[in-house]
């Protein structure tokens, strides 16, 4: 029986990004870090337990869906807790299935930050790292695991073949809806990607929850890291704006650090919390509306 309730294992999200590719599709080669490791590097034999995410991913992120997650949380009333106790309260939440490494969620954020901090980046950038993924605390508000994490994409106008799994959609019911079929559907061509719904999962949640504090920059590389159909493949071209197409150039830069600082060695969190927690407040208050 499919599991369809909030995650026990977090990190399985991570596994789901390798269905971009799934069987026969033409894959590029593995991407490799600094020191040359191949990572989320995958045969073409997909898992079935993938495929199932991305059908009831697909089935479900539809423009209502969308628009009634919004109601419900980005009023942001939902808790209120600081930064470091939401990177806490996530780490109840440990993956001992991923990959690529065995690690908690806070030693994930920290490589994460840690990597960005190491290559020179302002301290925005390395703050990023260390919070964009905070948003998956809706795992344990109860959300299933297809409305909080893999891969994001419009909704409300015609799904792109750039989506993973784009032959699930056809389960979808926005599918047969007139007005949202068309490459625009309810939007305008140019409208530029703030004007759009994209679905529903831990990026445009964690966007809202940071967006008094952060740059732009920082805000577009929580808010579209896992939309890969844009950043990667070059989909839905036709609703992007000039300011989009600069901010993208940033949360591109961003993605390596993300999917593949993964190293063999563990972060001290202890040695670097003093370090964090200083950067921390520097551009956050002590307590956040979640």
């Amino acid at each position: 029986m499919t599991n369809t309730g909030p995650m026990d294992h977090l990190d399985d999200w991570e596994e789901s990004l390798a269905a971009r590719y799934p069987a026969g599709d033409s894959r590029p080669a593995p991407e490799r870090n600094s020191a040359g490791a191949a990572f989320r590097d995958y045969s073409p034999n997909v898992r079935p337990g993938i495929r199932e995410f991305y059908r009831l991913n697909h089935r479900h992120q539809t423009v209502a869906f969308v628009e009634a997650k919004k109601r419900q949380y980005l009023p942001l009333r939902t808790r209120r807790m600081g930064v470091w106790e939401a990177m806490e309260f996530l780490n109840t939440l440990v993956d001992d299935s991923d990959p690529d490494a065995d690690f908690s969620q806070i030693e994930h954020l920290l490589q994460t930050a840690e990597a960005i901090r190491h290559d020179g980046h302002p301290r925005w950038f390395v703050l990023t790292g260390l919070v964009h993924d905070l948003g998956k605390i809706l795992c344990l508000f109860g959300e299933p695991q297809w409305a909080v994490v893999g891969d994001t994409f419009p909704v409300g106008c015609a799904f792109s073949d750039t989506v993973v799994f784009p032959e699930f959609f056809a389960e979808n019911p926005d599918s047969r809806t007139a007005e949202y079929r068309t490459a625009c559907g309810i939007y305008t061509e140019g409208c530029g990607l703030d004007a759009v719904h994209l679905s529903w999962g831990h990026d445009e949640y964690m966007y809202h929850v940071a967006k008094p504090y952060l740059p732009a920059e920082a805000l577009a590389m929580i808010r579209y890291h896992s939309c890969y159909a844009i950043h990667r493949e070059g989909g839905y071209a036709h609703l992007l704006n000039e300011r989009d197409r600069e901010l993208l150039r940033w949360v591109r830069a961003f993605n390596p650090y993300d999917l593949y600082s993964k190293g063999d060695e563990r972060p001290d969190v202890r040695k670097l919390r003093p370090y964090y927690e200083e950067l921390v407040a520097e551009y956050f208050p002590s307590v956040l509306d979640w």
